[in-house]
């Protein structure tokens, strides 16, 4: 008889991410005791794999930046704690390069799972490569997946958190290409009088509906 699929929720933006309970490197965690950080949840497919190798190296060496904008990278992978320790343990040895945030031994998928992790058509054994954004009040405010063969870019992620809290902080949206910086985009206006009076603001106006500014 075959196994039953387990059903997993649907994740959607704009809502509370699930919590959670669970064993990491660093010991027992729970998400919700992160409220008032920004957390970046991310799932690797296995330990002592080439691919997973090389983006933990990478994650470390954005780590400190990552704290200095108040945010809090968690790890996971349906692997034990002893195969965690082993992994991190062999990364510091042969690279040189020590793991500082927390990474989750999902072995019973209970994590893997609440997160739609696991992509049976990908493989039913391990996660896909995910990444979530959840901000200070546990919103969930982005998801980015990758396929197992992939790794991910540093540099987006941290394109994406800074994406998220200056647009939090400016009450405005980035365009495509968007870097720290730049100019932002000004909220479009939703009356025919306000659209008018638009490209009287001393914005940098494409059209009524796209102007930009810079920021101070």
């Amino acid at each position: 008889m075959e196994k039953a699929e387990t059903k997993q929720p649907l994740l959607r933006l704009n809502e509370v991410a699930p919590d959670f309970e669970a064993v990491t490197t660093q010991g027992k965690i729970k998400l919700s005791s992160y409220k008032g950080k920004w957390v970046i949840l991310f799932s690797h497919p296995a330990d002592f794999t080439p691919v997973c190798t090389t983006e933990f190296i990478a994650f470390t060496k954005i780590h400190d930046e990552l704290v200095k904008k108040n945010v809090q990278l968690i790890g996971l992978s349906i692997d034990s704690i002893y195969a965690h320790i082993a992994w991190l343990r062999r990364i510091k040895e042969k690279m040189d390069v020590e793991v500082s945030f927390p990474v989750i031994a999902d072995l019973d998928m209970k994590v893997s799972n609440l997160y739609g992790m696991v992509h049976p058509s990908a493989s039913s054994t391990a996660a896909v490569r995910c990444v979530f954004f959840i901000d200070p009040e546990m919103i969930l405010r982005a998801m980015v997946y990758y396929p197992l063969n992939v790794g991910r870019n540093m540099n987006e992620i941290l394109r994406v958190v800074d994406a998220l809290q200056t647009a939090d902080k400016n009450k405005c949206a980035l365009p495509a290409n968007w870097q720290p910086g730049e100019a932002v985009i000004v909220p479009a206006p939703l009356t025919q009088a306000d659209a008018e009076k638009r490209l009287s603001e001393g914005y940098e106006c494409t059209d009524w509906f796209l102007c930009k500014r810079k920021l101070p």
